[in-house]
């Protein structure tokens, strides 16, 4: 049998042999099935090892027990070393009417196509396949590179695809496969290890750390540093490190210049930029605007920088003073991106709010702080958010073990009950 199609057999459900589904992220599956039916794109995209992978095999397990049949789904997942004799897009197209021409589907073909931007000319296949009138196909594919992507479906595929982005483990999916129950203990537990999900199947700490640096130099290595042709991956390094634990704080491209420079450091302005930019493609790190409330515009300068997941923080770098307002600050910014906010820093009469979420016409405010154990610390995060002025929903969240009265409107959340409020 032909080598091509023996890596089909071994990675996709024909046979009913068994094929590792993972933890079942519902949050995600349900969302994406809402969009089944139609020649939409399915476009998943996430840090590598975010889970991605096991999200496509839980879409066609679905599938299938919903009454598709086997052979109409097709998994390719170009992360498989099986898969190295597949590097264009001709290749692509010969494999997929390989397994047409081996199985003879009959109906609607569902196509997979895992980590897809390492396929050159991808999207050629993409879009052929997805507009077809004479034969049906659904597509789904899924990438660790932003901005790759997104080039290539804006230019091919124009409202013709719908995006997904996927996430480490949240709280409430640390719960589940931890068997935990919903307590400020749990969440603390959460907090000082991270989502990623290859974590839960690890015992030790020395284990885990060696997982997560590994996972950090493989997306540096093959998502930026192989792609981009980077000249100085130390510094990219660097900067990823400083991002990480400078999560939270106000910074700008023009401050990291002058404080790599204050080292000795030969740089620049733009290779900072760019630098962090990559990062950003990668989804190690997040982006978030500082947002004027009265004025209802972006200002440009100083923005935050959020860790994509927690553990980096605290299996590579734990050595740097980071207190846990910072790192819970970490945790509802990812917490509101899942629930599919627009999230932004606040600033209103020189007083910051930590975010200013929108999604449709739903706007809240959230501050983030450890304990509001002192006067002065309660007196100083209401205060940002009684500077506002308009009738939105206000959420102080912290990890109180006493819940406190709403004041002037403000509520007080307890950080592991704060994804209900979304």
């Amino acid at each position: 049998m032909d080598e091509r199609f023996t890596a089909l057999k071994k990675y996709n459900f024909w046979d009913n042999h068994p094929i590792d589904l993972g933890f079942l992220r519902t949050s995600y599956t349900g969302k994406i099935s809402d969009y089944i039916g139609n020649r939409l794109v399915k476009v998943l995209v996430g840090q590598r090892r975010a889970g991605k992978s096991f999200i496509l095999r839980q879409m066609v397990k679905d599938l299938i027990e919903k009454g598709v049949p086997s052979y109409n789904t097709l998994i390719i997942n170009k992360e498989f070393s099986d898969f190295d004799f597949l590097s264009t897009y001709r290749e692509l197209d010969d494999l997929i009417k390989q397994y047409k021409s081996e199985l003879k589907p009959t109906g609607k073909v569902y196509i997979f196509i895992d980590e897809v931007q390492n396929i050159s000319g991808w999207e050629k296949v993409v879009n052929s396949y997805s507009q077809d009138y004479v034969d049906h196909y659904e597509l789904f594919i899924s990438g660790s590179n932003s901005k790759m992507l997104s080039n290539e479906l804006a230019t091919l595929l124009s409202g013709r695809y719908v995006n997904f982005e996927i996430f480490p483990f949240s709280y409430n999916e640390y719960l589940g496969i931890t068997q935990g129950l919903k307590s400020k203990q749990t969440y603390i537990e959460y907090l000082e290890s991270g989502g990623m999900p290859e974590l839960f199947t690890l015992s030790k700490q020395e284990t885990k750390r060696n997982y997560i640096s590994a996972v950090k130099d493989t997306v540096l290595l093959r998502d930026i540093i192989q792609r981009q042709n980077i000249r100085e991956p130390r510094l990219l390094e660097d900067i990823f490190v400083y991002l990480v634990n400078n999560a939270s704080n106000l910074i700008s491209v023009s401050s990291i210049y002058k404080y790599y420079k204050g080292l000795g450091r030969k740089t620049s302005y733009d290779i900072i930029s760019n630098y962090i930019g990559y990062l950003e493609d990668a989804f190690l790190i997040h982006r978030c605007e500082r947002f004027n409330i009265k004025g209802k515009d972006i200002i440009a300068g100083n923005v935050k920088f959020y860790a994509n997941d927690l553990s980096f923080k605290n299996y590579l770098y734990p050595g740097f003073g980071y207190g846990f307002g910072y790192m819970i600050e970490n945790l509802i910014f990812l917490e509101l991106r899942r629930h599919g906010y627009e999230v932004y820093t606040g600033t209103v009469k020189d007083k910051e709010v930590d975010f200013v979420a929108r999604k449709a016409d739903r706007v809240i405010y959230v501050q983030c702080a450890y304990l509001l154990a002192e006067p002065e610390t309660i007196v100083r995060e209401y205060s940002s958010l009684e500077a506002i002025s308009d009738n939105y929903e206000k959420y102080l969240v912290t990890l109180d073990d006493l819940l406190f009265s709403s004041n002037k409107g403000i509520r007080h959340i307890q950080a592991w009950n704060f994804s209900e409020q979304l």
